[in-house]
């Protein structure tokens, strides 16, 4: 009888109530919109469609660039950015949250050891027949020594469902921190690019207030001369300190993101400086996979999957409130009252055996828990889906942004040409005496425009790549996790 007894004690011990996980279905689509649509052959699109068996996206996808100093400020940022230190710290709590969990697979051994001594007062009464009699006595000690054992078994799988809901947290977790350590890498990286872009931005100005500054001497030697008239001396001085303001204005800027790269490196802005350089990192073409990769190889989208498992979990969970409770319990030890009789077999005392416990009536609670362990499931599998579409349409975004502007650069390259053709002979026709200053004024105005349009449109291009790197998980892979090993 016993062997079946326990037979059927393991047997209820293999199941668990609740629903298994399996990830529902969603149509991704075999390709990208956006990979088929024609590239200009002499644009650089940014991006280039891999091909099955071809390198896709590596972790330091940074590297890409070609920059020594963006390449520095990513180690620093991995070890000392506030946001991921705090993203290891949630994981750390998610590991032992999964921990505590597991401990409710084993079972639980106390003891207890304790001495005592007791009393009560002494005293007489007398009796309506005049006989006396006393009550109370002297003191006794008592001393006891035992040791506990609790089992809870798990017969509905209560505990492996809560060991399973722990296991998906913390694959979320973890998911977690490598989207915000590639956010913060994204942001940094586009900070970088627009700090250097600026830079060329700066030094474009700093030489056109040279020029300003020729044309102003040459305009007032031809006024003094009688050459030219007193509003083309105006027109100059006005055209030198308007780009003398705009100077300030950059570095004013310049300065602020220096500011924001200290933040994100984990130092104080006034401890920190990037000194100005001349070579604006390269745009490269980044390599894009099939859109069923955005599932692995995102971490917002994987720790909304994995989030949607635990949920799956917690319903089993509460369904488990409604089976009763098998506790395994023994307790043994030894209580005597003198210290020699403390160990002797008379001394002895112990008690084991099982206790079964159900709830009868809770008003509600249960199916309340219940209902709302199902509406959380509900809940993170439409937030999953709205991360995934979301994801896509990042990335297809971000596609037509790069192939599209691309082509711009090429028509802008073209526009600047004209430009500065336009800048040599109106100077030319000026110095001749053909024309007046504000014609140059307005050409020179129009040169600088183009210029700095040259410069905003590679910025934009060099942020929209980025955020496309990161839009495609950076190089982040969902089975290379670290949160396969066991805390």
């Amino acid at each position: 009888m016993r062997p079946a007894a326990v037979l059927c004690v393991l047997l209820l011990a293999g199941c668990a109530v609740g629903p298994d996980y399996r990830r529902p279905d969603i149509d991704l689509g075999a390709a990208y919109g956006q990979a088929a649509e024609p590239v200009d052959p002499t644009a650089n699109a940014g991006w280039v469609q891999v091909k099955p068996g071809e390198e896709a996206l590596r972790p330091d996808w940074w590297t890409l660039y070609g920059d020594n100093t963006l390449n520095q400020l990513m180690t620093g940022l991995e070890a000392e950015n506030l946001d991921i230190r705090m993203a290891e710290a949630r994981y750390r709590q998610a590991q032992a949250s999964l921990q505590s969990a597991r401990s409710g697979l084993f079972p639980t051994i106390g003891s207890n050891a304790s001495a005592e001594r007791s009393g009560s007062g002494g005293g007489s009464v007398e009796g309506r027949e005049g006989g006396t009699g006393s009550f109370g006595g002297g003191p006794s000690n008592s001393y006891a020594l035992s040791t506990s054992v609790s089992w809870e078994i798990d017969l509905w799988g209560r505990v492996r469902r809560s060991v399973e809901a722990g296991e998906a947290a913390l694959r979320a977790s973890d998911a977690d921190m490598a989207d915000v350590r590639l956010s913060m890498q994204s942001t940094l990286a586009q900070t970088y690019f627009s700090l250097r872009v600026m830079d060329a931005e700066i030094r474009l100005l700093e030489q056109t207030v040279q020029a300003y500054e020729r044309s102003l001497q040459m305009t007032q030697n031809r006024y003094q001369a009688g050459m030219s008239t007193a509003a083309d001396v105006a027109a100059a001085r006005t055209q030198l300190e308007n780009a003398r303001t705009q100077v300030l204005a950059l570095q004013r800027q310049r300065a602020q993101l220096e500011h924001a790269i200290a933040v994100l490196l984990g130092r104080p802005p006034s401890t920190f400086q990037l000194a100005a350089s001349g070579d604006v990192p390269m745009l490269p073409r980044i390599p894009v996979g099939i859109p069923s990769e955005l599932l692995q190889r995102r971490p917002d989208v994987a720790a909304a999957e994995r989030r949607m498992a635990e949920a799956n979990a917690q319903i089993g969970v509460a369904q488990a409130a409604w089976l009763p409770s098998l506790t395994l319990g023994a307790q043994g030890g030894f209580r005597a009252g003198q210290w020699a009789e403390w160990l002797t077999a008379p001394a002895r005392f112990w008690a084991i055996g099982p206790a079964l416990a159900l709830t009868l009536f809770d008003g509600g609670a249960r199916s309340a828990a219940l209902a709302q362990a199902r509406a959380t499931f509900d809940l993170q599998a439409l937030s999953w889906r709205q991360t995934v579409l979301t994801a896509l349409q990042e990335v297809e975004d971000l596609l037509v942004q790069l192939r599209v502007m691309g082509m711009e650069q090429e028509t802008q390259g073209r526009a600047l040409e004209a430009a500065r053709e336009s800048l040599r002979l109106t100077q030319n026709q000026y110095e001749a005496g053909l024309i007046d200053y504000l014609s140059v004024v307005q050409t020179e105005t129009t040169a600088l425009n183009t210029e700095r349009s040259a410069l905003s449109l590679l910025s934009e291009r060099l942020s929209a790549s980025a955020r496309l790197m990161a839009a495609l998980g950076g190089g982040w892979d969902q089975s290379s996790a670290r949160t396969n090993a066991t805390p």
